[in-house]
């Protein structure tokens, strides 16, 4: 009986080289999970720093006209640049995307009275509710009236985005950018603004999102289309 219960003791006992085993594929499994969380940080910190760099920090100088031009709606004085534009003869016509109920051609005539004749007979709108929206709207726009390149006026900090969907809809369209800059980023450097720098950064997740969206689904919005 004694020696059946040294046996039943000695196999219930772990064995050494087992219990190192796996301590050594845990220590392991620990640290390349933590190599790679930080990696991934450096990667997003770099492509943070990319896209920080991307975004315009002045008004751009057009050195070409476009058969058209596109204002995306959604922050301060895109629209007024945009109708600036139309009337210096950089397009021949306006699109303002993703335009709410109450803006119209009489309130914006209303509002830029200099600008009337230019709003009655060269805006279009639509009613997109963002960005892919707008983009998709763009299309549409552009293939009615035949045009092959348009002025693209947005925020700066919106550019990069805006660019990626619209160019991704209609990569055979030239895209001019004019950034319309924030009162604010004139004032102060973003990182010195707290709203100036976590508006970048919710930017920039959003134009990894769209990127990824891209990638996974090469033809989303192609359905709106039809």
């Amino acid at each position: 009986m004694s020696a059946d219960t040294d046996l039943d003791e000695r196999n219930m006992r772990p064995r050494p080289r087992a219990a190192g085993r796996s301590s050594r594929v845990l220590r392991f499994l620990g640290r390349s999970g933590l190599l790679l969380v930080i990696l991934a940080g450096v990667a997003l910190a770099g492509g943070f720093a990319w896209f920080v760099w991307r975004v315009p920090a002045r008004e751009l100088e057009l050195n070409q006209d476009a058969d058209g031009i596109v204002a995306l709606t959604g922050g301060p004085s895109r629209i007024a640049d945009a109708i600036e534009l139309l009337a210096a003869g950089r397009g021949r016509r306006l699109l303002i995307s993703g335009a709410n109920r109450s803006t119209n051609a009489h309130e914006i005539s209303r509002l830029n009275p200099e600008f009337d004749k230019w709003v009655r007979c060269c805006v279009d709108f639509d009613r997109a509710v963002n960005t892919l929206g707008n983009a998709i709207e763009i299309k549409r726009w552009a293939e009615h009236r035949g045009f092959h390149s348009l002025i693209i006026v947005t925020s700066n900090y919106h550019m990069p985005r805006a660019l990626a969907e619209i160019a991704h809809q209609m990569p055979e369209v030239t895209l001019l950018p004019f950034p319309v800059i924030p009162e604010r980023q004139r004032a102060e450097p973003w990182w010195a603004n707290a709203i100036t720098a976590r508006l970048l950064l919710f930017e920039y997740v959003k134009l990894i999102a769209a990127r990824v969206r891209m990638g996974i689904n090469p033809s989303a919005g192609a359905a709106e289309l039809t």
